[in-house]
């Protein structure tokens, strides 16, 4: 092992135990790693930092600055110990962060996404149900991506109903209960994954073909392959194209949500904290972004405050 792999491996360890995940940071400081000792390099650069950062030169330049954010952390802590380490400075790749337009998925695309799922290529089968399983409980209840792929069979009670999301985003744990079909699917899966892997390593609720848990990377790809069959995503060989995301399953429901209440007639001010705390949002304003967000949304919200007002002057 290196030596600036020994530092790496410091440098993670003593984020996480300050209570930082690093989960993708982490992974990109290995590949940046690698990078340097296949350039036969033992200490970092600003030229070869950039120049790692932004490969692959079709990606989007926010992938390069997020890139280029977890080496200059890195850096700063290597500096203290070594004087040759250069850390790259700030403003020399600028994204400026945009909250990307969500895509609303209709009743009609999540059936034929479930339907493509089903009909994975499998050798058991425990893959097409698996993914057939995730988009469905991802549509059904709006939880994040991460979430679902993070829980563990005991995290998931088919009796009850209840999911326990522990640890999430910012920190927060929160109890999900779900629909009774829901729930049912859930247990029909679940009979389904034991019987065909048994013997797992895993304590994951939903597994890969081989037993383990999934992890975020494919399932965003198999997802995309998925768009891409439906029409949802151009066919592209290198990547998957731009798209809807597996991500948008949660903007969907949201927004379904809200569109039901405003139509139902609801005072969706009152009924929209309900919501934040559902979907484990840190605060109500962050919902309330889905009114901005979807024209049908906005237009509803529009036409409810001018009927207000007008009843306010009568």
């Amino acid at each position: 092992m290196s030596a600036l792999r020994d530092s790496l491996e410091s440098y993670l360890t003593l984020r996480r135990a300050l209570g930082t995940r690093l989960a993708e940071p982490g992974m990109a400081l290995s590949a940046f790693v690698r990078f340097l000792e296949a350039e036969g390099l033992d200490h970092i650069t600003t030229e070869s930092a950039m120049r790692w950062a932004r490969q692959p030169e079709w990606a989007q330049p926010a992938t390069w600055a997020r890139k280029l954010t977890a080496v200059r952390g890195f850096a700063s802590w290597l500096s203290a110990g070594d004087s040759r380490t250069e850390v790259p400075p700030y403003g020399v790749l600028v994204a400026r962060h945009r909250r990307k337009s969500p895509h609303i998925y209709s009743p009609q695309e999540i059936r034929r996404l479930m339907w493509h799922a089903r009909r994975l290529h499998s050798r058991t089968g425990l893959r097409a149900c698996t993914y057939a399983t995730l988009i469905g409980l991802l549509a059904s209840t709006g939880l994040r991506p991460g979430e679902a792929l993070a829980l563990d069979v005991g995290d998931v009670d088919l009796r009850a109903g209840i999911l326990a999301i522990r640890d999430s985003k910012f920190g927060k744990s929160r109890l999900v209960p779900v629909s009774p079909s829901t729930r049912q699917a859930l247990a029909r899966y679940s009979r389904f994954r034991d019987a065909t892997a048994p013997q797992r390593e895993t304590q994951a609720f939903f597994v890969s073909e081989r037993g383990t848990r999934l992890t975020g990377c494919g399932a965003r790809w198999t997802f995309a392959r998925l768009c891409a069959e439906v029409g949802l995503r151009p066919s592209v060989q290198r990547r998957s194209g731009r798209g809807p995301r597996l991500y948008d399953m949660r903007h969907a429901f949201a927004t379904t949500k809200l569109i039901e209440w405003y139509r139902a007639g609801l005072d969706v001010d009152r009924e929209i904290p309900k919501l934040s705390t559902y979907l484990g949002h840190s605060e109500v304003g962050n919902t309330y972004w889905y009114i901005e967000a979807v024209p049908e949304l906005l237009q509803l919200a529009t036409e409810r405050l001018s009927a207000r007002r007008w009843g306010d002057r009568q």
